[in-house]
């Protein structure tokens, strides 16, 4: 089969690809992976072969130039109580979404993914879920289609209760941002929108279930297993810490897309350094800049991998993203995330506390003592650690991007021209 992974041109987005799309090449599939000028390099770093569609879309500028506007409540999806959203939030959140995120990531690109598509001829396409250009391309096409997820599924749950609220609604309020948009873009090539243009002909999960949403999608979990780039290992990660070892990063995807996350890192930095407590911090220089001092129990690196590093690991302090979260979940190692309610980062940190594994707080809430205390809460009781144990073993309980071949093969089937 001809595979084609589409992606918008985010690092991190496209590093949850590659451990499954090493898998189908393995299995003798042709595989390429799609995305804009930005990301071409980083996809040939991987071993894959990049096809380069579209221009640069500019949402990195700006997301940097309202970044006090990332919690607008407009644009807000993480609330616990989706299904109890009213007509006219749901409405103005997809409004919001579509205007101001999915037409700026894929509008730049659709048109040639489309063409290269039509060239190519690919069975399946493969495409993270807010590449929408994907199955728009898969549409044109004739070819099978699936997302593969990299977040809890507020995506697909957000569609599910803007559906019901719409449903309700009188035939002269019936708006859909979705339709409009993605249908707008089939009409020139004499194609029609519906819902699997949203959510896919099935999902690829990379979730562990029990901390996904409960969803009406057709699921195929698949083991996360973390991809970090070229890199080596460090000599002095050999040594084994003497004391509980505290990692801190603070996200370079992050860093990338909104021009830092909202920890304090100097605040945290300082407060760590008075603990009995091994520190690495993973920093940027313009971070480490800013310390006034490096505490004599921190040791400060600007990239090491962390599947590397956690296995040594005590406690992550994070942001929330989904390489540092994933990467937690399958080495066993509590967390401590102090975030906001962008993305799905507020969901997967408060759906981990749930579970038992870690412990969330907003960002504006984040203090010297509840940061102390958190931390000690997570290193002194032994049950966040074994929650944390409990969420690794479901994971390698979970099918392996190899074992899910087959499974791909067939859906393939069943879905294509």
């Amino acid at each position: 089969m001809r595979i084609l992974f589409a992606t918008v041109s985010e690092k991190s987005h496209l590093f949850t690809m590659v451990p499954l799309a090493w898998s189908l090449a393995a299995a003798g599939h042709e595989v390429q992976v799609a995305s804009n000028p930005a990301l071409t390099e980083h996809i040939k770093s991987t071993g894959l072969t990049a096809v380069t569609v579209g221009t640069d879309h500019n949402l990195h500028e700006m997301l940097t130039e309202n970044r006090d506007s990332l919690e607008n409540p407009l644009s807000d999806w993480s609330a616990p109580d989706l299904d109890q959203h009213s007509w006219e939030q749901v409405l103005m959140k997809f409004k919001v979404s579509v205007m101001f995120a999915y037409q700026t990531y894929n509008d730049c690109m659709v048109h040639e993914l489309v063409a290269y598509a039509r060239d190519w001829q690919p069975d399946l396409i493969i495409w993270d879920p807010v590449s929408y250009a994907g199955p728009v391309a898969a549409r044109v096409v004739g070819a099978a289609h699936a997302r593969l997820l990299w977040c809890i599924d507020i995506y697909s749950k957000m569609r599910e209760v803007f559906l019901t609220r719409l449903a309700e609604q009188p035939e002269e309020r019936r708006e859909d941002p979705m339709a409009d948009w993605l249908g707008g873009i089939l009409a020139r090539y004499d194609r029609t929108f519906d819902e699997e243009v949203v959510v896919g002909q099935w999902t690829i999960d990379q979730i562990p279930t029990s901390l996904q949403l409960p969803l009406s999608v057709q699921r195929v979990p698949v083991r996360y297993l973390p991809y970090n780039g070229p890199c080596e290992i460090p000599d002095w990660l050999r040594e084994v810490p003497e004391r509980p070892r505290v990692v801190l990063t603070s996200g370079v995807s992050a860093r990338a897309a909104l021009g830092g996350t909202f920890m304090p890192v100097t605040d945290i930095i300082d407060t760590l350094g008075t603990m009995d407590i091994d520190v690495v911090a993973a920093l940027p220089p313009e971070e480490v800049g800013a310390l006034e001092k490096i505490p004599a129990n921190t040791r400060i690196v600007d990239f090491v991998p962390l599947h590397a590093l956690l296995p040594g690991a005590s406690v992550l302090i994070h942001h929330g993203g989904f390489g540092s979260w994933g990467t937690a979940l399958v080495n066993g190692v509590p967390q401590f995330i102090p975030t906001i309610r962008y993305g799905d980062w507020w969901n997967k940190a408060t759906r981990l506390h749930e579970a038992g594994a870690g412990l969330a707080v907003h960002a504006s809430e984040l203090t010297t003592e509840v940061l102390r205390e958190s931390v000690e809460r997570l290193l002194g009781d032994a049950t966040y650690k074994e929650s944390a144990e409990r969420l690794r073993e479901e994971n390698l309980h979970t099918p392996t991007p190899h074992d899910v071949v087959p499974v791909l093969e067939k859906l393939t089937v069943e879905h294509g021209r």
